[in-house]
Order: structure tokens, then C-alpha cells, then sequence
């Protein structure tokens, strides 16, 4: 496929953020401080999905990079956000 008609094959809808790319950076996030081996086996499928992203031509980079940063700073806010005391839950 020449890059032109790549580029006549985008979608007609808005395409921003990446969801996917949010998804499997976020997936990455959350696992990696606990098992920091799976983080790392996690990262190259994540970055393979973005580059596929593009490659294919469903989004810009750009689309995917904020996708990537929505993705990172979910995973933080989870990760931040304060845990509920056991006394409430067991009540």
C-alpha cells in the first residue's frame, strides 16, 4: 500500500487519544512496581501496539503519545489514591 493511499485509509472519526495505547501503558504501570520483570515483558508489547497504531494508520503519533501519557498517569492516580482502613471493610 503506497503512503498515500495509507493515509486516505484513516478513520472520519476522531481518533484522539489512543485508547489502546492508553490501555496497555496503564496495564504496564500497574504491573511493573510489584513485578518489575513482567513490567518489562509487558513494555514491548506495549510499544508494539502503538507503533502498530500508527503503522496501520488509525492514529498520529501524537494520538498515541497522549494516549501513552493518559495511560501512565491513570496507573499513578490508582496507585496514589489512599486505600481503605480493613476495620471498614470487614465490618
Amino acid at each position: 500500500m503506497d503512503p498515500a493511499q495509507r493515509r486516505d485509509d484513516r478513520p472520519d472519526s476522531s481518533s484522539f487519544p489512543s485508547g489502546h495505547m492508553a490501555a496497555a501503558a496503564a496495564f504496564t504501570a500497574a504491573v511493573a512496581p510489584a513485578w518489575p520483570w513482567a513490567g518489562a515483558a509487558c513494555a514491548v508489547p506495549a510499544v508494539l501496539v502503538g507503533v502498530e497504531r500508527v503503522h496501520d494508520g488509525a492514529h498520529y503519533p501524537s494520538d498515541v503519545i497522549a494516549g501513552a501519557a493518559i495511560g501512565l498517569a491513570s496507573a499513578w492516580l490508582v496507585r496514589a489514591s489512599p486505600r481503605p482502613r480493613r476495620a471498614l471493610l470487614c465490618r
